[in-house]
């Protein structure tokens, strides 16, 4: 396995509807001409690949000055656990060290301690514990609120 790395946004339908809907990310899969266009239009993307195989992909949304926001990071389950995750991270975080406030938003709960613990483990905080909250609004009804 040779993994390759990319910041070009050349993508078949089939290479993001295989990556997205392998982890199980399916409300991005049901408008793919969308998914499509939000990838083209985000200002960071790096994308990792397995010869012709999109086996990663992490994108960000940027000011290019004070904010960015982790929108994705997604590897294929059989990938997972060699390294790709973290060298996505790291290429990313790399582009973003001028910037001021990082942020990302992932699932709460006990199925995924794992992936909080991966984020600290790049330097993520969680806003809890730095005094600070978050806020969102989904409006297609796929995340209803805990009350």
């Amino acid at each position: 396995m040779s993994i390759t790395y990319s910041s070009k946004k050349e993508f078949q339908p089939h290479q993001v509807f295989d990556l997205y809907e392998s982890v199980g990310w399916t409300a991005y899969t049901k408008d793919l001409p969308k998914l499509l266009r939000a990838l083209e239009k985000s200002p960071l993307l790096i994308s990792a690949w397995d010869g012709e195989e999109l086996v990663g992909l992490i994108r960000a949304l940027t000011d290019g000055e004070t904010i960015a926001y982790i929108q994705d990071i997604l590897v294929k389950p059989a990938y997972q656990g060699k390294g790709i995750g973290d060298e996505l991270m790291s290429r990313l975080l790399k582009e973003l060290t001028c910037i001021r406030q990082i942020a990302l938003m992932t699932d709460a709960g006990a199925a995924n301690s794992r992936l909080h613990a991966w984020y600290e483990s790049h330097g993520f905080t969680s806003y809890e514990s730095i005094g600070v909250s978050g806020f969102a609004i989904f409006t297609n009804g796929d995340i209803e609120p805990n009350h």
